[in-house]
């Protein structure tokens, strides 16, 4: 019955994001009135509580299982962009006995073993599969409950959170002590108008967002963060790829170079962190460029990025709220901890964010520490919520599934390692004739890279 389904939608406390989730809320109750059904529950992990490492699910089994663990017969998680046919997904999940143990999900698989991974299942990475979140997936009550009765008796190690949904399987199967992901074909990423899913319970409205007209070259002001070691092999890759892209682009480095041009903001170089370079770049950005630039985008000299897709994106964003938004990693977040932006995805910031983390007195520990995290750390203690988008990527194509990356319109992609970066550029990211102007997907020649 329906309610006995908890519906919790993968929602984020940013204005656009919070008022996404909340037509999807509508949208399914507005279907159960509709069916004479009682409502359900439907919950936005936003608004569940305050914990920091809500939208890394596990740590709320315990609150699921106390709260639901009587009444309820299934918890189902969607994002904000999942749409749900209520009829079909009852009709679905009737298949399933409720009684046992069901992790339910469309199924994503690793090609290779990737780096995002730690190299897991080396050997045969595509024996392990996780859940694709657009689709939807699905947890039976006495699997939560066998869930949060382990947390109880086993905390969360306090860790790095890279890629959620593979975590989440990973922590489930418990080396095959619990259930493997059961795929369920009726839970789809196709666009709701596909002529493929006549027998889909769920579909993905959004491959990439836009809120009226894009916002205009000249209001997105890009660094590059680069070293004098890379002056020959990287910045030539984004002279021939995104450069052109951005109206507004500064290269800092460690050594001046009139022929690209890079800025030495007197930092030296570090092997890693280069926090203090990215604080360096952000006091120059408030201090040196024009008032009425809203956006910084910080990008490593190896970050492959379209500039003219995220003009689309951040017309969904307010630049006079704080707005952090790139790809989403945590630290800690079974024991307190905090989120952050992984670097080499490029970090997104409104002038206000910036503002209000130099006004902050939080700063770098240590010259080489690593930036992205001491942002993340900085935010999270002025209460300034990290805004994710999938859209972001910290490794390149090939460490992501087909599948995954086919309910995308990418907007960056990071590393040279192993590829020709120039036509990974040219084959994911560059702007493309057939680009539709509503996100809807479009068609790409996407060779195996």
């Amino acid at each position: 019955e329906l309610k006995g389904i908890v519906f919790v939608i993968q929602s984020q406390s940013n204005s656009f994001h919070s008022k996404r989730a909340e037509d999807l809320k509508r949208d399914i109750l507005k279907q159960a009135v509709d069916l004479g059904k009682e409502l359900p529950t439907v919950l936005l992990i936003h608004q569940i509580n305050r914990h920091e490492g809500a939208w890394t699910i596990l740590p709320l089994m315990r609150d699921f299982s106390v709260t639901y663990g009587r009444n309820s017969s299934w918890i189902f998680f969607c994002e904000e962009d999942t749409r749900i046919q209520i009829v079909k997904l009852l009709e679905t999940l009737r298949r399933f006995d409720k009684s046992k143990e069901w992790f339910l999900g469309k199924a994503l698989y690793d090609e290779e073993s990737t780096i995002i991974h730690h190299y897991a299942f080396a050997e045969n990475p595509t024996v392990f599969k996780f859940p694709d979140f657009a689709a939807g997936w699905a947890l039976s009550i006495p699997l939560v409950n066998k869930l949060a009765k382990k947390l109880k008796s086993e905390p969360l190690k306090s860790d790095f959170t890279i890629d959620l949904k593979h975590e989440i399987a990973l922590y489930i199967w418990q080396k095959g002590e619990g259930p493997h992901l059961t795929p369920v074909p009726e839970f789809c990423t196709d666009d709701v108008d596909s002529y493929k899913v006549d027998h889909c319970a769920t579909t993905f409205s959004n491959f990439l967002p836009l809120c009226g007209e894009p916002v205009n070259k000249e209001d997105v002001f890009v660094a590059v963060k680069t070293c004098r070691k890379f002056h020959g092999d990287r910045i030539p890759v984004v002279k021939q790829t995104w450069e052109r892209e951005a109206a507004l682009i500064e290269y800092y480095s460690d050594y001046a170079d009139i022929s690209i041009p890079t800025i030495d903001l007197g930092i030296p170089n570090t092997d890693r962190g280069h926090c203090g370079k990215t604080f360096a770049i952000l006091e120059r950005f408030l201090n040196h460029t024009s008032p009425r630039t809203p956006w910084l985008v910080v990008v490593d000299d190896d970050t492959l990025i379209s500039i003219f897709r995220l003009r689309k994106l951040l017309s969904c964003y307010d630049p006079n709220e704080p707005v952090f938004l790139g790809e989403r990693y945590g630290y800690g977040l079974g024991t307190g901890g905090y989120s952050y932006i992984t670097g080499g995805g490029g970090m997104v910031f409104s002038r206000t964010a910036v503002q209000k983390l130099l006004a902050s007195k939080c700063r770098c520990y240590s010259m080489d520490a690593p930036d992205d995290m001491v942002l993340g750390m900085c935010f999270s203690g002025l209460g300034i919520p990290i805004t994710h988008s999938p859209l972001f990527h910290q490794a390149r194509p090939m460490d992501y599934p087909k599948d995954y990356l086919s309910h995308q319109i990418p907007v960056s992609f990071h590393k040279h390692w192993n590829i020709d970066p120039v036509k990974v550029y040219f084959t994911w990211l560059a702007p493309n004739t057939e680009e539709s102007h509503n996100g809807k997907k479009v068609g790409y020649n996407r060779e195996d890279l």
